[in-house]
């Protein structure tokens, strides 16, 4: 065989070489994504020698993604109660285990996807405060070393005294609702227990606890020590928390219940272990292992992008419901919009959309009615604006 002819085959021969390895390293980065994505999340060092952002100051009004006008002032033609709502995971992570509450992509997501899905179904009820905080990560979620579970438990520490200044300076004694969703959810779960145990007169006020997509244990609430799961949609100061998992997925529905972490007695996160979990079917308000159909569903929404205070269009009918074993097992959606985009972030943090933005909207307002409505409840009047100038009274003697 001529030189030529060699070279020709050796180079052919490289290239062979060359393209197995280019195919080998684009399997392997695929089988391995979920390892390399949490190497590139993974802050770097430990969490007891990090040093976290800046403590928000919850009296500028920076510190708030929803705060009204008016704070600390409200008039009869506005919604009858307020919210104090804890928005879901928008950081991935990267540099820190903890979110500056600046965080210019965090902020983006929150504003545009998070906020209008899962604080807007409370707007119609009541007047939103949503406070920023330095949430923990993403990537906090993926795996379960103690980092990532201080890194969690260090969030709650802004969501209480965001909470407390709300109250002390705000409220006025109006109906209350708490939401929270997943990470948001589980913080605002700590936030009723020991809020409700500082002061046990906040529960007069309490409409209702909303623990989106958020596990937490049914025999904690079920043994009276804070509020129960809710069995009537016509009940006040009640928790109306699930999780949401598709009805075909039994592995999803494993893994998540494996991994779900649940507030302890010292204050730090721990494994649910053997606990149920509390599922309240968000389609019939009522902690039941019976199937709501999708005719019953009063409307699901994707609110992504629409400005805050614009009520979505409801795609009515989309998914049927049920509780089994501590979750909420859904049959997938009809509709595109309400189906995730596939990426890790649309699995493992909050969906882009929500499948009961309706059904959330009518029970609220159905727990506010009822708190409204007991007996002993009185609406506290509108706070006076501006002040009162109190002058002598000339005295007219009776002749």
């Amino acid at each position: 065989m001529s030189r030529p002819g060699a070279a020709k085959l050796t180079l052919l021969a490289l290239a062979a070489v060359a393209a197995a390895a280019a195919g080998l390293l684009l399997w392997g980065a695929w089988f391995w994504r979920e390892d390399i994505r949490r190497t590139l999340l993974d802050p770097g060092q430990p969490f007891q020698t990090y040093d976290p952002p800046p403590a928000p100051d919850y009296a500028r009004r920076e510190a708030w993604a929803l705060l009204p006008a008016q704070p600390s002032g409200w008039t009869t033609a506005e919604p009858p109660a307020d919210v104090f709502f804890v928005h879901p995971t928008t950081y991935d992570g990267g540099g820190d285990w903890n979110a500056p509450i600046d965080k210019r992509n965090a902020a983006e997501r929150l504003a545009r996807v998070m906020l209008p899905n899962y604080a807007g179904p409370f707007a119609r009820t009541g007047r939103v405060f949503a406070p920023r905080y330095r949430q923990a990560s993403l990537y906090s979620f993926l795996t379960l070393r103690d980092d990532a579970r201080e890194a969690r438990a260090f969030a709650y520490t802004d969501v209480r005294d965001a909470f407390r200044r709300y109250l002390a300076q705000w409220n006025g004694g109006r109906p209350l609702i708490v939401a929270g969703v997943e990470q948001g959810g589980a913080l605002a779960a700590r936030l009723v227990d020991e809020e409700l145990a500082r002061d046990p007169s906040l529960r007069r006020r309490l409409a209702g606890v909303y623990l989106i997509e958020t596990v937490v244990p049914a025999d904690h609430h079920a043994a009276g020590a804070v509020l129960p799961g809710c069995a009537a949609r016509e009940q006040a100061g009640c928790v109306v928390a699930y999780r949401a998992v598709a009805v075909s997925n039994d592995g999803a529905a494993r893994r998540t219940l494996e991994r779900a972490l649940v507030w302890g007695e010292n204050g730090m996160l721990q494994n649910l272990g053997d606990r149920t979990a509390l599922c309240v079917n968000p389609v019939l308000g009522r902690a039941t292992g019976e199937l709501a159909p999708a005719r019953l569903a009063l409307g699901a929404a994707n609110a992504t992008g629409l400005e805050w205070g614009t009520r979505p269009a409801f795609l009515a009918h989309q998914v049927s419901a049920r509780c089994a074993g501590g979750l909420l097992r859904v049959r997938r959606p009809e509709s595109p919009s309400l189906r995730g985009g596939g990426g890790w972030r649309d699995r493992r943090g909050a969906s882009p959309y929500n499948l009961f933005y309706a059904d959330l909207e009518a029970d609220a307002a159905a727990r506010v009615r009822a708190l409204r409505g007991r007996p002993d409840w009185r609406d506290p009047p509108p706070p006076v604006d501006g002040a009162i100038v109190v002058r002598d009274s000339p005295i007219h003697r009776i002749r």
